[in-house]
């Protein structure tokens, strides 16, 4: 059963100072956490991807009726209060080891080391809908 995990950026259960306040030390620490989960699912034959992403600054927003030029909005966007940071996704043999592998990625350290509570949003990855017969 694969499973996409989504990290969000916003204020966290129990950390709300912005990364951008944290020292060049806890960033590194977040970001070697990050790493060090990765290698640990690879490991264990789990994980299937993962990625950060770039910032809302970075970000496009493109619709299309089809028949003209699509119609391209830059980021950042202001009403966004957050935004998707990364992802991984899992293959995993239950949906509890879903959540198991999420609750560890919550737990991030971030200020002073401690665990910051991050919401990490898990959802079964569908296959698209049989063709009729």
């Amino acid at each position: 059963m694969k499973y996409m995990l989504l990290k969000t950026y916003s204020p966290a259960a129990h950390c709300d100072t912005p990364i951008t306040e944290w020292t060049p030390e806890e960033i590194q620490a977040h970001i070697d956490f990050q790493r060090m989960l990765g290698e640990e699912l690879a490991k264990s034959g789990e994980l299937v991807d993962a990625q950060g992403l770039a910032g809302p600054d970075q970000a496009q927003l493109v619709s299309s009726d089809g028949r003209s030029a699509p119609v391209i909005t830059d980021g950042p966007f202001p009403e966004t209060k957050e935004f998707l940071a990364g992802y991984w996704i899992v293959d995993v043999d239950s949906p509890e080891r879903a959540v198991e592998i999420a609750a560890k990625a919550s737990a991030a350290p971030g200020p002073g080391g401690k665990p910051i509570g991050e919401h990490i949003e898990v959802r079964a990855v569908m296959g698209a809908p049989a063709g009729e017969q």
